[in-house]
């Protein structure tokens, strides 16, 4: 997606598309979406509604404005709306602050993932199996763009994304409020399957091709690795990330 800017003061703006995605959106933070772009085919009647009772503006769609606007191959089905990612996302302090941690909460903290396909993937399923919050950090990471959006098929409105800074800073801090962190790694000397997870529990998910950087794999209390067929290297950190969210849930049923 690329992102509009008016001014170096002004917060960055994405485009959203689709209508899934923006239904989902009024539905969980309505205050992120700042204008919509719809085509004749898409304006029914309900959507108009919806927009009107958030009061955000809408304009028409010109044809082929869409692929100028979110790239040829997006599919956008005539609906487009510019987001305000710095609304969707809140402030670690906050979101430690009003944490429970009496009921042994599980929460992903992203390591350099690039690939803004892996980022939507990775809290879809952290939304999927109950965890309390995707945790991203703003340097070196894929940021909340069009693409995060739909590839986690709108769950990102519907799990907290918490913005972060230093990932080791931040593991440090967990520690001190009770968390017990795994960083996955096929390296890892733990095997999942083991772990009763009766902590609050914090998973970093490391870089698709380095893994977790040397210094937060340290940081952590334990390394984790998914036992595979030995005739598999590896799996894609958005794949590794949902095995083991899963894995978690199993021993919360009371989070699904």
């Amino acid at each position: 997606m690329r992102p509009e800017r008016k001014t170096k003061a002004s917060r960055e703006k994405v485009y959203i598309y689709g209508k899934h995605a923006l239904e989902e959106a009024l539905a969980s933070t309505p205050h992120i979406i700042k204008k919509v772009f719809l085509s004749r085919e898409a304006a029914d009647k309900e959507l108009k509604a919806l927009l009107e009772k958030h009061a955000i503006p809408s304009v028409p769609l010109a044809t082929n404005k869409g692929k100028e606007m979110v790239g040829r191959d997006a599919s956008h089905q005539g609906v487009i709306a510019i987001m305000d990612p710095s609304a969707l996302l809140v402030s670690f302090e906050d979101f430690i602050t009003k944490l429970d941690t009496t009921k042994n909460p599980a929460i992903a903290i992203l390591g350099e993932i690039h690939d803004p396909h892996n980022v939507g993937a990775i809290i879809r399923s952290a939304a999927a199996f109950g965890l309390s919050a995707v945790l991203i950090p703003e340097h070196h990471q894929a940021g909340v763009t069009g693409v995060v959006v739909k590839s986690s098929a709108g769950m990102a409105f519907r799990i907290p994304l918490v913005s972060i800074g230093n990932v080791n800073t931040t593991i440090k801090v967990l520690k001190e409020k009770g968390f017990w962190t795994y960083g996955l790694s096929m390296d890892g000397k733990r095997v999942l399957g083991i772990e009763k997870f009766d902590t609050p529990t914090a998973f970093v998910i490391g870089n698709e091709g380095a893994g977790i950087r040397e210094k937060t794999l340290l940081a952590c209390d334990v390394a984790i690795s998914i036992p595979m067929n030995p005739r598999t290297e590896s799996l894609n950190a958005a794949v590794s990330a949902a095995v083991v969210f899963y894995e978690w849930s199993k021993k919360h049923p009371e989070a699904l």
